[in-house]
């Protein structure tokens, strides 16, 4: 049984103030209820800044994947200006989270008793595992967003595009991050334009500056190739 699933990391959570992290677990729950409701997965944080997340359709997975990262870089941490210049906490605002696709067998799967076991979930969270930052005085991130499997000829095909797409959700501002996670959810324009309160024509601009269009074909050229696979 083939299933997708996504392990994440919260880039230098430990640096965010309390109340910015309990902000932050708390959102976290209520995009994994969302994404329940859309796309069916199964989703928990652990420790407050881990996710676990089981994809069952695993064409599903990149989607899904972009819509968490941009859902967390939408995420306004509060009294900002007591964090001052921290060089960790702007790793936060500019990365949100590393997160790794693993793309592999689960054997065993029981979302009511929370049990997520399979080469899928091994080969995700260890990538995620050997990236931490956890303790090291210099950071240095290049990506943050990966796809493994036991298939080499899959990952070689993924590997460059899943480069463009993270530099280009990197360089997103939280508010094209918010039009991005909402575009993602399968929202128009208009209704976008509704639940932000902005106008249809800078929801467009938005979309532009962020780069959709080439998000939107890297997704659907994702979902027909692990489709096909």
């Amino acid at each position: 049984m083939y299933k997708s699933v996504i392990s994440g990391d919260i880039i230098s959570s430990t640096s965010l103030l309390v109340k910015d992290r309990e902000l932050l677990e708390q959102s976290l729950t209520a995009l994994l209820e969302e994404l329940k409701n859309k796309f069916d997965v199964f989703g928990r944080v652990i420790k407050g800044d881990y996710l676990e997340v089981v994809v069952p359709k695993p064409q599903n997975a990149l989607r899904v994947a972009l819509a968490i990262k941009s859902f967390v870089k939408s995420v306004s941490i509060t009294n900002a200006s007591k964090y001052k210049k921290s060089s960790r906490v702007q790793l936060f605002k500019t990365y949100g989270i590393r997160l790794a696709i693993g793309y592999a067998e689960l054997t065993r799967f029981n979302p009511t008793k929370g049990i997520i076991d399979g080469e899928a979930i091994y080969l995700s969270g260890r990538l995620i595992n050997g990236l931490s930052s956890f303790g090291k005085d210099r950071v240095v991130i290049k990506n943050t967003l990966y796809f493994i499997s036991n298939n080499e000829s899959l990952n070689e095909s993924f590997e460059s595009l899943f480069a463009l797409i993270d530099t280009l959700i990197n360089k997103a501002t939280p508010r094209q991050s918010e039009v991005l996670y909402l575009k993602l959810l399968f929202n128009n324009e208009t209704t976008i334009a509704a639940k932000l309160n902005i106008g249809q024509s800078v929801v467009n601009q938005h979309s532009t500056s962020l780069g959709w269009n080439s998000i939107e074909k890297a997704v659907n050229y994702f979902n027909k190739t692990i489709s096909n696979s």
